[in-house]
């Protein structure tokens, strides 16, 4: 038996290629009256050139194959990456939702307005309170553990103390973001201007 074997069938040819690997080549289906022509000799327009012709299409439907899966398997990579940022996004979410409402429950005798600062003390019972004097306003008078200090938001979210400045950053960036046009122009192709800049 020669190093590569040929098994044909009607339409379909399968290539066994170094007893090793089996391919399926699907050729053209054959006629000998095609659109009511007769052929002269169907013969010649119907074989099968040099088996080397097949084993070039199998490898070339192999190669086909395995482009495919990678291709596919580089979008699912990116779906599942994005699917971990969104889960991670989905927890903080939560994490914060979560830490605002215990702030909001905590014990306060003034109305909270947002934009000021309010300062968190626990009395010895475990009560959590809300006051508007900071532990610098109390002295080496303050009467109760602090536990930090919070910036009430306008979205009546809570931002720590240690982190209102970079808030403070990002809001200002906003409102000046929308202080300027606020209807994007239109535009139906990629724009990479000024990307490498």
């Amino acid at each position: 038996m020669s190093q590569t074997t040929k098994i044909a069938t009607t339409n379909r040819h399968s290539i066994l290629e170094n007893g090793a690997s089996t391919w399926d080549v699907q050729l053209v289906e054959s006629s000998s009256n095609p659109n009511g022509l007769e052929l002269v000799s169907s013969y010649q327009t119907n074989r099968v050139g040099d088996p080397m012709d097949l084993v070039a299409l199998a490898t070339q439907v192999q190669r086909g194959d395995d482009f495919v899966r990678a291709n596919a398997c580089n979008r699912l990579t990116v779906i599942a990456d994005q699917i971990r940022y969104l889960q991670e996004q989905a927890r903080k979410v939560l994490e914060d939702a979560k830490k605002d409402a215990e702030l909001h429950h905590a014990a306060c005798n003034v109305v909270k307005k947002p934009g000021n600062m309010y300062y968190l003390y626990e009395r010895p019972s475990g009560q959590k309170y809300f006051s508007i004097l900071s532990p610098q306003d109390w002295g080496a008078g303050c009467p109760h553990k602090s536990c930090g200090a919070f910036k009430l938001q306008y979205d009546m979210s809570w931002t720590p103390i240690d982190d209102v400045a970079k808030k403070d950053a990002e809001i200002a960036i906003m409102d000046k973001l929308l202080s300027q046009q606020t209807a994007l122009p239109p535009c139906l192709e990629p724009n990479f201007e000024n990307i490498s800049k």
